[in-house]
């Protein structure tokens, strides 16, 4: 079975400091277990790993004295929780490790965003940094593969996704059935144990129209009104979506022109092989109808792994006018406009819109197609 080294992982050693804490946060399922793993092995015996979901975990930390965690944490200098997030009051538990213990060093995961920002609240302020874990990325790939080899693994990668475990499937039967057991028992579970949120079906129903909607603008009234819900409700589910890493949020971007669309969003999913869950279509690209859709989903996905891992300060949006001028992705950073159009087939060129280009003359543009997407998305 072949092991991808994470691209994170060096970034993440290096920040493990005495008195901080390092959070790394993702999906269920991306990969983070086998991450700390690997951490812990580097440090050996310096390292003592538990499991924030295994009761004696929970146990012995509930006693909040300097002695107990003394206790807890002996000679070990790399103190590691998985899954910290079902620790009651995990910040000021590392709070009062970090204060009273100046050597340790403390890593944390956890497959829930707002369940952890809840529970870390004011304690590790100026104390922790964030790290987001995201399913294989393609520069992980080229690590260990040839362009021959990439190029050949690309369509099943558009169509099926990068989850790790999907990669070890054998046969499209067992991946599809993988990515359905996964999208319906476990990217979804924070939701729905989070207090308030009943509905799984609609839940679901809100992502297979969201499927079907991937490069449009999406409007909550017109969602709440198929899947009989009010706007608020659909905004708040969206929001918990991509709180737990389903989906991604990209909003209009605009300079106060009269025809440019600001108060819109699109949404596109964290790997397209969840994605195609709720399209039910697992066709190969030459079979598709959505390619565009689906490339645009995918390429996109891939550029937003590159930007989290490099650290990059980026803001991104989509643009379009009210006569349906568009671009399909923009980057705002160090005071310069970066735009993006993706094209799938043979058609690989296209115009800088007329209205973009009168209004920011100095703004970079670019398709990317599978001719040339590699060096926006590797190193």
């Amino acid at each position: 079975m072949v092991t991808y080294a994470r691209v994170l992982e060096k970034s993440i050693i290096e920040s493990l400091k005495p008195g901080r804490v390092v959070l790394l946060v993702g999906a269920r399922r991306v990969g983070k277990t086998v991450l700390i793993n690997r951490i812990a092995e580097q440090f050996a015996s310096e390292a003592l790993v538990l499991n924030g979901e295994d009761f004696d975990t929970q146990a012995i930390l509930e006693k909040r004295s300097t002695a107990n965690y003394r206790n807890v944490i002996g000679s070990h200098t790399l103190f590691i929780i998985d899954e910290a997030q079902k620790i009651p009051e995990i910040g000021a538990i590392c709070k009062l490790m970090a204060d009273s213990m100046p050597k340790l060093r403390i890593l944390l995961t956890g497959s829930s965003a707002f369940d952890l920002k809840n529970r870390f609240g004011e304690p590790l302020t100026g104390r922790k940094i964030t790290f987001q874990l995201h399913p294989l990325s393609q520069e992980e790939f080229s690590a260990l593969e040839n362009p021959v080899e990439t190029s050949g693994s690309l369509d099943k990668r558009i169509v099926f996704g990068n989850y790790p475990e999907v990669l070890h499937k054998d046969d499209t039967s067992s991946r599809i059935a993988y990515l359905k057991e996964l999208s319906e028992d476990y990217l979804l579970k924070d939701i729905l144990v989070y207090d308030g949120i009943r509905n799984a079906g609609k839940l679901r129903n809100l992502l297979r129209l969201i499927a079907f909607q991937i490069g449009k603008d999406v409007s909550y009234q017109e969602l709440g009104k198929q899947l009989g819900m009010s706007k608020n409700t659909v905004e708040k589910y969206l929001d918990l979506l991509t709180k737990v890493f389903v989906l991604y949020k990209v909003e209009g971007f605009s300079r106060n022109l009269r025809k440019e669309i600001s108060k819109s969003s699109r949404w596109y999913f964290t790997d397209t092989g969840i994605r195609n869950v709720f399209t039910a279509n697992f066709s190969l690209p030459p079979l598709r109808q959505d390619m565009g859709a689906l490339w645009e989903n995918y390429i996109i996905s891939e550029r937003i792994k590159y930007l989290t891992h490099h650290n990059v300060l980026c803001n991104t949006y989509f643009w379009r006018t009210y006569d349906r001028q568009e671009i399909d992705w923009i980057e705002e950073r160090d005071g310069n406009l970066h735009a993006f159009e993706m094209k799938w087939g043979n058609n690989k060129t296209a115009r800088v819109p007329a209205a973009w280009k009168k209004a920011y003359t100095n703004a970079a543009f670019k398709v990317i197609h599978p001719g040339n997407y590699l060096e926006w998305i590797t190193e």
